[in-house]
């Protein structure tokens, strides 16, 4: 009876110990480097009010009129924030092109003291599919179609989070810089003056806040969904309007023999909801 007793204790004492032995066992999460990628949808952010404005005389400054030979606005017939359907304002625009994002990160994770606060670091490069358009109408009529976009980027954010429970979650937020590559082009159906893209394919510091949630799926690996916004500033790249086989008379040359255009936002303002897979060391 007294070594049934004692078999008895034995076996009690190490069930109650085998709960806490797997809880010790226990990997802790969110706690160490990874390496991982992220798939998704790049949105381009621009208002109705969008398009091109002007700087006729040289000095740096753009907002001038590109006025005709009777003081005229020669862009009358309007502007829009896409890509022109054709050469009058009446055939409208199409939307701006918003695709498929994409890059890699490698990052750091730290748990902070024996709570669910979880601080991290990380490093990622871009690429995207997605391009902003910014149009305006002449009375020639001929339409002018600036177009934008991130070739490359790469971005080093912080990001903060909460991990409750059993720790395999995560809801952070997250911000940082980016220096993105950003590419520009130029469309017409200006025939006669001269177009003339200047500082193109340069790189543009830009800012990034964000959140998102990430849950582990096994001991190594996790997934996550985040948003993203990243806003570059811009203003550097411009068209240079010239002769070309235009008169003098030509509106784009009356005032300085030539005139630059640009886009009337400054910034460029991406938004992205993306797809995060990470391996955890």
């Amino acid at each position: 009876m007294k070594k049934s007793t004692y078999l008895a204790t034995a076996i009690l004492a190490g069930a109650l110990a085998q709960p806490a032995f797997a809880q010790d066992a226990e990997p802790e999460f969110f706690d160490g480097f990874y390496v991982g990628g992220h798939f998704g949808l790049d949105g381009i952010d621009d208002s109705a009010g969008e398009g091109i404005v002007f700087d006729t005389d040289g000095d740096g400054e753009y907002g001038d009129v590109v006025a005709t030979t009777t003081g005229a606005d020669a862009f009358g017939p309007g502007y829009c924030n896409g890509i022109a359907n054709g050469a009058q304002a009446n055939a409208g625009c199409s939307d701006d092109k918003s695709r498929f994002g994409y890059g890699a990160r490698i990052g750091f994770d730290q748990r902070i003291g024996d709570g669910p606060i979880v601080a991290g670091l990380l490093v990622e490069g871009a690429l995207s599919e997605s391009e902003e358009y910014s149009t305006g109408f002449s009375t020639t009529p001929a339409s002018y179609t600036f177009v934008r976009g991130i070739d490359k980027s790469v971005a080093l954010r912080g990001r903060l989070g909460v991990s409750p429970g059993s720790g395999r979650g995560l809801l952070y937020v997250t911000g940082g810089v980016a220096y993105a590559d950003i590419d520009h082009d130029f469309v017409t159906t200006n025939t006669a003056n001269s177009f003339t893209m200047t500082d193109d394919d340069d790189w543009q510091l830009g800012g990034q806040i964000g959140a998102g949630g990430e849950l582990y799926l096994t001991n190594n690996i996790s997934l996550g969904l985040e948003y993203l916004y990243s806003r570059y500033d811009d203003d550097d790249a411009y068209v240079l309007v010239g002769p070309g086989t235009a008169p003098a008379t030509n509106p784009f040359l009356l005032d300085s023999g030539e005139t630059r255009l640009r886009p009337s936002d400054p910034n460029l303002d991406i938004h992205s909801v993306r797809t995060t897979l990470n391996f955890r060391f």
